[in-house]
């Protein structure tokens, strides 16, 4: 783990246990370094029937379990729940990024995670989700708050990940650990969104599983909302 100083966290509420829903390690990698340093109890819970393919969904997930397995952090595989992912998406094919159909995906993802809580004895639950310079924070608030509902005895945690240097230290922790750097969000319609961007502006089309973080070697300047999660 790196040696910046930190900002002392502690969970909301009186919080006792952590569950993180991680959409991938380069998202998650600043979260889980800052929960360490904090000294908190946490889980990580995957579950992101989004992404697609297949491929992309296993490369990103073991990225996850890879720096996991390294800090000795407890790592939940969640169902690859990708029919029930399609079929709810069904209608929304050509809405925009950050539209009704990511409200739909983080609301699909979130409920899972906090059902997870309720049934596994975790008080408090948040999102790498929020890191995410390419996402609308307050549209995943939300949905993290309305995920929670149900129990009386969950809390979400709505702190903004990307303040006080976190959005540069996620960076900063991805070519450290030479992560995988995927150039699109996860779905079937966000990969065609961005190579479509791409052929108009004539770049190749994306190529998946070739592209990681490095300290040495330049990246490109990454496509507008492509990226994470």
């Amino acid at each position: 783990m790196s040696s910046v100083e930190r900002e002392i966290l502690s969970l909301p509420t009186d919080g006792k246990r952590l569950l993180l829903h991680s959409c991938c390690a380069p998202c998650s990698g600043e979260l889980m370094e800052a929960f360490l340093a904090s000294g908190i109890d946490y889980t990580i819970f995957f579950y992101n029937p989004n992404i697609h393919p297949r491929a992309e969904y296993d490369i990103r997930k073991d990225e996850n379990i890879r720096f996991a397995e390294k800090h000795n952090v407890p790592f939940i595989d969640a169902d690859y729940d990708v029919d029930e992912w399609f079929k709810r998406a069904k209608g929304m094919e050509d809405e925009p990024e950050r539209g009704i159909r990511c409200t739909m995906c983080f609301d699909m993802r979130f409920a899972r995670t906090a059902l997870y809580a309720y049934e596994h004895g975790f008080d408090v639950i948040t999102s790498s989700l929020g890191i995410s310079r390419w996402k609308d924070f307050d549209q995943i608030n939300d949905c993290g708050l309305r995920a929670v509902e149900p129990y009386e005895d969950i809390t979400y945690w709505t702190y903004n990940w990307r303040k006080n240097g976190g959005s540069a230290r996620m960076i900063d922790i991805s070519k450290r650990e030479e992560f995988y750097q995927q150039e699109y969000c996860g779905c079937a319609y966000s990969l065609r969104d961005s190579n479509r961007w791409r052929q108009a502006n004539g770049r190749s089309r994306i190529k998946l599983g070739e592209k990681f973080y490095s300290l040495e070697i330049k990246q490109e300047s990454p496509l507008p909302l492509a990226g994470e999660g």
